[in-house]
């Protein structure tokens, strides 16, 4: 089976689970059972499925064939290189490859230039006149080479422009910045390229992030920052004939092994085993050798043998185009394919799975705590009539002024809800207090002062080790204030359900652990790269601040911004179900006294009053049941294991 057959199949599931949450939204609204917020959290459900992507990120030192190898697993198919791939260095800026299908086929390219305004690439993305369109004409192969050989574009300039656009001139460097007679140096063209191209594998939602080496790595901190530990799977690629080399080992060591806390998808191709093809040694021989240069790998890197996987990206390349299985399995592509398509898409489904289910579950539970809610009160109303058969008038008046009791008596609870409201109002306050933006913003002021103050290396490390503390604190509290809206609400839920009858269960939970996790990421960056004693002793306290609040203090911003968005989603979801079944309660009180009322003016008939009332409970039946059936299809379809449907798709 291939990735491409794996990748189809998660797409279907994929696909299979929108439609049953589309169908459930259909049916919430011809029941007329949808509010609000059940209708943004499920659009936002089908916006997560639509929206989602599979990034793969391949990670390389210049001339390691990486271009080649994203070639041979994804484009052979074209009958030819989609992606340049010659001697020495192609690939000469990170490269996204994607489709969006709002957009034509074309490659979009940031100036390097724009390195100088200190601004990150994700801010760009919001202004497209930034960038310079390239169109691709994708019926002609040669067209789509010849578009797309613009991401190895070079420019030279003199060493002290290169210098200020991020690029270090130090010894050892000429291979990468090539010095000429007149005194300049070659540079990127671009900083950032984005190929939109209809790719069957990339329409289903595969990005491909392709990062030039580790001159390129270490200008563009927001690879290291946000798009590489967010990547589904990093392919780290070496050379079979080079091994593992000194500038190999940093990237691995500093950007790769110590990316987040996520190990799986970690995946290192020893690349070019046909170097190692002398036709002088016997095919044991040849096979010994490779195992040696896994095993020294495997060794330099600190990593299991089977975590490698030696492969010719180029004969593979060419066995696909000619049909060649023979030489498909010299190059052994098919075996890293397996453990991308073994590896990759089940945890990827895993992730989804995850952040759908419990969000589905708590909009079915809700509808169905709403229809038993409904039905019970349903049971209540038909009982009481029942009762009445054959009863005088002064029992039904009795009947009508017990109604009217309980009626006051929740509307007297009422005062509790709405003091609940006040206090949870409260508490909300006190929440974005601790969590929202302005205390950021006060804290990189703050932290600003103390850093423009410092005159010991010593004092800018700890005042940038304080910004860490203080933003730790900050979540610490906001996870206090969370837990104390939660323990309210279990009360609330409580009380309402013993003494009025309210169908309410836990209440939906919340937990601030990721944002906690990515503050430990986010500190242990800044230590390695910014307030490290090496870099401490290395750059002048003006560069450092500048990149401290230009590349760290702003990954922080985001992952603030990202957590006062789940917490307000988070605040609405906890409120509703009580909102909805006081609301329900309400009216189902009101119904209850105006069937009593009819029933004592004589201006309905009892048996027609009790018939009304089984018509609408065949109908509440008729619903649970049709909503048991969403639940099951549901929970079928997202059990259901990705690598299964890839089977039967090769069988």
């Amino acid at each position: 089976m291939t990735l491409a057959q794996h990748f189809a199949a998660y797409s279907e599931w994929r696909a299979r689970v929108s439609e049953i949450i589309g169908k459930f939204s259909g049916w919430l609204l011809d029941h007329e059972l949808n509010d609000a917020q059940t209708e943004r959290r499920i659009a936002r459900l089908l916006d997560k499925l639509r929206e989602d992507r599979l990034q793969v990120a391949f990670v390389a030192e210049f001339s390691r064939g990486k271009s080649e190898l994203i070639n041979a697993i994804f484009f052979a198919g074209y009958g030819n290189r989609v992606l340049p791939s010659t001697a020495g260095r192609t690939t000469m800026c990170p490269t996204e490859l994607l489709f969006d299908r709002s957009k034509l086929p074309s490659i979009e390219l940031l100036p390097i230039e724009t390195r100088e305004a200190k601004t990150s690439i994700s801010e760009y993305k919001r202004f497209p006149d930034e960038w310079r369109i390239v169109p691709i004409d994708t019926t002609r192969a040669e067209a789509m080479q010849e578009a797309l050989r613009h991401v190895s574009d070079v420019i030279r300039v003199l060493p002290a422009v290169a210098e200020n656009l991020g690029f270090t001139l130090a010894d050892g460097d000429s291979e990468l910045l090539r010095r000429g007679e007149d005194g300049c140096v070659e540079i990127p063209r671009w900083r950032h390229a984005v190929i939109n191209f209809p790719h069957p594998l990339l329409e289903q939602g595969l990005v491909i992030l392709d990062t030039p080496g580790l001159n390129a790595i270490g200008t563009e901190p927001e690879l290291t920052l946000s798009l590489l530990p967010n990547a589904h799977a990093v392919l780290f690629i070496l050379a079979a004939d080079t091994g593992v080399t000194q500038s190999d080992l940093t990237v691995w060591r500093e950007h790769i092994a110590s990316a987040g806390s996520r190990s799986k998808g970690r995946i290192v191709v020893l690349n070019k085993i046909d170097t190692l093809w002398d036709e002088l040694k016997s095919a044991q021989e040849i096979d010994a050798e490779i195992v040696r240069q896994v095993d020294t790998c495997a060794w330099t890197l600190d990593l299991p043998e089977d975590q490698i996987f030696p492969v010719s990206a180029q004969k593979a390349l060419v066995a696909k185009i000619n049909d060649d299985d023979e030489l498909l399995q010299r190059s052994r592509l098919a075996e890293l394919e397996t453990a991308l398509s073994e590896e990759l898409i089940p945890a990827k489904q895993e992730i989804v799975r995850d952040g759908i289910d419990a969000e589905f579950a708590d909009c079915f539970q809700r509808t169905r705590s709403l229809l038993e809610s409904r039905l019970a009160g349903l049971h209540e109303q038909l009982t009481e009539l029942t009762e009445l058969r054959g009863k005088n008038k002064g029992v039904v008046e009795y009947m009508m002024g017990k109604v009217r009791v309980e009626k006051e008596e929740f509307e007297s609870g009422l005062q509790r809800y709405y003091a609940v409201r006040s206090v949870f109002s409260q508490l909300t306050n006190n929440l974005f207090a601790h969590l929202g933006l302005d205390s950021m913003r006060l804290l990189s002021t703050s932290t600003r002062e103390a850093m423009a103050k410092a005159t010991f290396s010593k004092t800018l490390a700890a005042a940038m080790a304080h910004f860490f503390d203080e933003a730790r604190g900050n979540l610490r509290r906001s996870e206090g204030d969370v837990r104390e809206i939660t323990t309210m609400m279990e009360a609330i839920h409580k009380k309402f359900s013993v003494e009025h009858g309210l169908k309410l269960g836990t209440p939906v939970g919340f937990s601030l652990l990721r944002y906690e996790k990515e503050m430990d990421r986010l500190d242990d960056w800044c230590q390695r790269h910014v307030s490290s004693m090496f870099q401490l002793l290395l750059h002048e306290k003006s560069q450092l601040m500048q990149r401290f609040f230009e590349e760290v203090a702003v990954q922080v911003r985001k992952t603030f911004e990202r957590a006062n968005r789940d917490a307000e989603s988070w605040l609405k979801a906890i409120m509703a179900p009580l909102e909805i079944q006081i609301r329900e309660h309400q009216i189902h009180l009101k119904r209850r006294l105006e069937s009593i009322k009819r029933i004592h003016q004589a201006t309905d008939t009892l048996e027609q009053r009790i018939d009304e009332l089984q018509h609408v409970e065949d109908k509440l039946f008729q619903q649970m049941k049709s909503l048991s059936q969403i639940g099951q299809d549901f929970a079928g379809v997202l059990r259901q294991e990705v690598s299964a449907a890839a089977q039967r798709q090769a069988a």
